[in-house]
């Protein structure tokens, strides 16, 4: 009787992988006898994914490559683009007709990449609206094949649970052929061609130029994606197609807006630690595609689209940024998406997750939110991606989406261990006015109570001086600085700040920045101690992101515009400050010093998200301003 038993385990087992779904019951069986099936099959326990001894050794896996057609022709030499794409999977996948889900992963950096020497950058040391000084392209990127193995990257992580790992390279880059675009349409039709070919929808072939086909009968048409950065821009660009068979994906720091990447609400800003760079810059930095295809890529999207579109002289939001820009594509994305984002990232900033995650939440998608207190990059805990895939990709009713909504690591926690709470912002949060006192060239105030009448003060302009070095100092007239008084109990802010400022420029264009700062400024290497959260826009554009307007020396105009978003709890002890300033020596153009920004304070305010709200704020700032 036992024998039989196990041997009717085994049969429901093989047909229900047959199938590539697993019901309830099989699951029970799965966690209570793992070791009963002859055959190796995905075994699931506490709603994740197990490692399988039949899946963990690589000696036994199998990898393969292959070329994708896709419905493009980006290098226009009259045959649809072909993606390079690698496979890796159990044996069983083989040996005993195993269907497996997929982890998919795609990157434009997989062949290598450019020098990002100063010299191939865009030199900021121009005024504004001048045109810039002429920047060099990089020598071309020597070929890299890489055959049949296109990364290693995640195959350890997901193999051994039950899934394949398939890697991609992005149009024009490495063996896939095309031209790359930098957010263009291509970059989301590629993903999709390869998720399709998983699917049987699209074909595929063992050379890039061969008519041999091969499919993807092992795959249960359930697909994963996941990556950091570019990497994790591609999952949310072949999202917003709608493909079937995306099921999920885990975006960690992606870029979901070139415009916001370069630019800040008018503004030609560049990323945190890439001075200099822009959306050609990026271009050049991937294109390790077909070297007899690159001058003709070079022409056609380098010199010709993004020469055009990209405005470097007025930092205007047009068609070429709003075709690079996910949230505009929104409209079919179904995947469940688990989004992580460093709230210190200055590179590929907070607000790129945020505002995604924003729209996805009015869309009722499956939703879950990773925030931590470090810089760029950092995934979720493996066992929040584990649950994740495991629900969608392999559909066990792990009960995933009944979780919190957001998990935010604290000051303090390790990166595993992270808070959880019922959504981002923090439920409980609400907006919260302060107003500014006079005196900002030393360290004014900053309370809920508008003075009134207080009239206006000037900072002088100097890309010289850090805004560190600005935030530091007592006093100064090349930046404006007010602060609440003195906590005396911390305060958890949850959200978007949001600025009004009423200014008027000695010139017809300026820079102008903002930093949020917890006071004093200390020499910590922490990232949250000093620095909550910053934002730039530029005073042309202060009626419209999409064509600015000369100003007018000596008149004041109205600016309203966002922060960074943040999680963060600034503790007892500590003042929050509000800096203004023009130049930002790490983001900005660098123009001649000398430019006076004049602020009026009495149509002058910022609203911090407070959880708790007034109240909160005014218990924590008693003791009097």
């Amino acid at each position: 009787m036992r024998l039989n038993r196990f041997n009717l385990v085994a049969t429901i087992i093989a047909l229900h992988c047959s199938l590539g779904t697993f019901s309830a019951d099989l699951t029970a069986q799965q966690e209570s006898q793992p070791t009963a099936a002859a055959k190796s099959v995905p075994v699931f326990k506490d709603g994740e994914a197990q490692e399988v001894d039949g899946f963990k050794d690589p000696k036994d896996w199998i990898t393969h490559d292959l070329w994708v057609e896709t419905e493009f022709d980006s290098d226009d030499n009259g045959s649809p683009d072909r993606m390079h794409v690698s496979v890796t999977r159990q044996k069983q996948t083989d040996t005993e007709g195993l269907k497996v889900p997929v982890v998919y992963v795609t990157s434009p950096y997989f062949a290598g990449t450019s020098s990002t020497d100063k010299e191939y950058m865009w030199n900021p040391n121009h005024e504004l609206g001048a045109t810039p000084p002429e920047r060099k392209n990089p020598p071309g990127i020597k070929p890299r094949a890489q055959r049949p193995t296109i990364s290693r990257s995640h195959v350890q992580s997901w193999v051994p649970l039950g899934y394949a790992v398939v890697h991609s390279c992005s149009p024009g880059t490495g063996l896939s052929q095309g031209c790359p675009t930098v957010g263009g349409i291509n970059e989301s039709l590629a993903p999709k061609a390869v998720i399709d070919w998983l699917c049987g929808r699209a074909k595929g072939f063992t050379e890039p130029d061969g008519n041999e086909e091969v499919t993807a009968d092992w795959c249960t048409g359930k697909i994963g994606m996941t990556g950091t950065s570019y990497n994790g821009t591609l999952p949310i660009a072949a999202a917003t197609t709608g493909v079937e068979g995306l099921e999920a994906i885990i975006p960690i720091a992606p870029n979901t807006s070139y415009y916001h990447y370069y630019r800040s609400n008018g503004l030609i800003r560049h990323p945190g630690g890439y001075m200099g760079e822009d959306v050609d810059v990026l271009y050049n930095f991937i294109h390790s595609g077909d070297p007899e295809m690159r001058e003709h890529c070079d022409c056609e999207v380098r010199d010709k689209e993004m020469a055009a579109g990209q405005d470097r002289l007025s930092g205007d939001y047009n068609e070429f940024w709003a075709g690079r820009d996910y949230l505009n594509a929104i409209g079919p994305y179904k995947a469940a998406t688990l989004m992580a984002h460093g709230l210190n990232d200055w590179n590929v900033m907070p607000s790129h997750t945020i505002r995604i995650h924003a729209a996805l939440k009015k869309k009722g998608v499956p939703l879950q939110a990773y925030l931590h207190q470090g810089g760029h990059g950092g995934p979720p805990p493996m066992k929040m991606m584990n649950r994740w895939f495991t629900r969608y990709l392999h559909g066990i009713e792990n009960g995933v989406e009944h979780d919190a909504k957001s998990w935010v690591v604290r000051e303090d926690a390790k990166m595993q261990d992270p808070t959880p709470y019922g959504d981002y912002p923090h439920p409980e949060a609400a907006p919260v006015q302060l107003h500014l006192r006079q005196g900002g060239n030393n360290v004014a105030g900053l309370s809920l109570e508008s003075a009134g009448s207080q009239g206006t003060e000037t900072l002088v302009d100097d890309v010289g001086i850090s805004g560190s070095g600005l935030a530091k100092a007592p006093s100064s007239n090349h930046r404006l600085l007010y602060a609440t008084p003195v906590l005396t109990q911390p305060i958890h802010l949850s959200g978007t700040s949001k600025l009004r400022i009423k200014l008027a420029s000695s010139k017809p264009a300026a820079n102008l920045s903002v930093w949020m700062v917890s006071l004093p400024w200390t020499n910590s290497r922490k990232l949250n101690d000093n620095l909550i959260t910053r934002g730039w826009a530029d005073p042309q554009n202060s009626k419209s992101l999409t064509e600015s307007e000369p100003l007018t020396p000596g008149q004041f105009y109205d600016l309203s515009f966002d922060l960074e978003p943040d999680d963060q709890i600034v503790p007892a002890g500590q003042q929050i400050g509000l800096m203004i300033f023009s130049s930002d020596r790490d983001f900005t153009l660098w123009p001649e010093a000398g430019t006076e920004l004049t602020v009026d304070l009495d149509s002058t305010s910022v609203e911090i998200p407070v959880v708790g709200g007034a109240k909160a704020f005014q218990q924590a700032t008693s003791g009097g301003e």
